[in-house]
């Protein structure tokens, strides 16, 4: 199988790292991906956005599947351009159609799929510049802290949890103003769920599901969870408070009815469903969805897969996922994420990385990187992701942070807690 991976970060490494292992692997490709991927694949300078592009490099090296990482390119309609285009649709496309795609880019849409489909979910309602006293009045009828979200992608940044109502009613405003462009043409204000968050990983084929380890990530970019949001500074899988009793919930309760919603309403819907959760005193309630894997737990739920990954996803193109069965590790996996002093406001670029000759290919994901006559150095805020594998997580937090002070880059910057809650 001769497979081409879509994107250039951690979550694409982590990927490409897992297909690589795989002997039904003939040839991998990662477009663009990074100087990480190039130790189990070849890169293609294209621009992911330009669907033409995509389309002359899958004919030019025979590509046989097509596993998209980042969001933007499904939310646009690659799969739907796959699908029409007579030498690409028999192509193995992993990933949804503009359809299916809304899940994520429309936050709207997702809370009312929730609402047709009985999936438990925080009280909500939508509003745009036309009701905005409407808005004020649902605002006053909630308790602190308040939840807005942009509708659509706002690259990680349009979800706002703010403790002041005054406060609230501004960042509407300026939210609906074009502080996020288009995506914050329409808001979705809900109540806030107190619990703690953790998030499930599902492949279906529309169909059929496998699902796969879940994990717990680390937005926050100070210790203890304070200041401002971020990609992600780090992940832990597996969660110990999702025990089978909760994943039973959430298969029941979240998964079921996601895969049933989708398959009536989205039937090309075939992919990665990451459900991002609240456990609330046991009862699992949906946040989010996103229609790919999440950065940088991927880099946590890569390594925590003993099947064969490739074998799976080729399955899921042929409509046969209730064949396969996921095996998984019972080890701890822990990532944490190194970042540019500065992320996520300004920060700068260029700096050269020194210690990743140190390190094997399977513990160090490349994310924010790029060569630069011949030295890897800081292309981005979040810079590059180390996990490691050990028989829990006290162990495993020992280990990643004696290792982490082997990779050196100027202003690099990191959490110091990641697993520390969960001990």
């Amino acid at each position: 199988m001769r497979v081409l991976i879509i994107g250039s970060g951690g979550r694409e490494h982590a990927i490409a790292w897992k297909i690589s292992k795989s002997p039904l692997l003939t040839k991998l490709f990662c477009a663009p991906g990074n100087p990480g991927t190039l130790a189990v694949s070849e890169n293609l300078m294209i621009d992911i956005e330009d669907f033409e592009s995509i389309k002359k490099v899958v004919i030019d090296n025979s590509i046989q599947m097509v596993v998209v990482g980042p969001e933007d390119p499904l939310v646009n309609g690659l799969r739907d351009f796959f699908e029409s285009d007579s030498q690409l649709k028999e192509v193995i496309f992993i990933g949804p159609g503009s359809c299916g795609a809304r899940l994520e880019g429309s936050k709207d849409f997702a809370k009312a799929f929730m609402q047709r489909w009985g999936i438990p979910t925080a009280k909500y309602k939508s509003f745009d510049s036309s009701s905005v006293n409407d808005a004020d009045r649902f605002l006053e009828s909630l308790r602190a802290p308040y939840v807005l979200k942009a509708d659509g992608l706002a690259a990680g940044k349009g979800v706002l949890i703010i403790d002041n109502l005054r406060e609230a009613k501004s960042e509407l405003r300026e939210i609906l103003s074009g502080k996020f462009g288009k995506a914050g043409d329409k808001v979705v204000i809900e109540e806030f769920l107190q619990g703690i968050e953790l998030s499930v990983f599902v492949l279906t084929d529309g169909e059929n599901y496998l699902i796969l380890p879940e994990a717990k990530d680390y937005k926050r970019i100070c210790d203890g969870d304070k200041g401002l949001n971020t990609g992600g500074m780090g992940a832990v899988s597996p969660v110990p408070f999702a025990d089978k009793l909760f994943m039973t919930r959430v298969e029941e309760r979240v998964i079921k009815p996601t895969v049933e919603g989708l398959k009536r309403e989205c039937p090309d819907y075939k992919g990665f469903v990451f459900i991002g959760l609240m456990n609330c005193g046991g009862s699992p309630y949906v946040i989010e969805y996103n229609v790919r894997m999440g950065d940088p737990e991927t880099e946590a739920v890569m390594p925590r897969i003993k099947s064969d990954l490739l074998s799976h996803l080729i399955a899921l193109g042929k409509g046969e996922l209730d064949k396969e069965k996921i095996e998984i590790y019972n080890h701890t996996a822990l990532t944490l994420v190194m970042v540019s002093g500065g992320y996520p406001q300004e920060y700068q670029k260029g700096y050269e990385i020194t210690g990743i000759e140190s390190f094997k290919g399977e513990t160090l994901f490349h994310s924010g990187t790029a060569d630069k006559e011949g030295k890897v150095v800081t292309n981005g805020g979040r810079v590059m992701a180390l996990t490691v594998t050990e028989s829990d997580i006290i162990r495993g937090r020992e280990r990643l942070y004696n290792l982490i002070e082997l990779i050196d880059f100027k202003d690099k910057y990191f959490r110091r807690d990641i697993g520390l809650d969960l001990i």
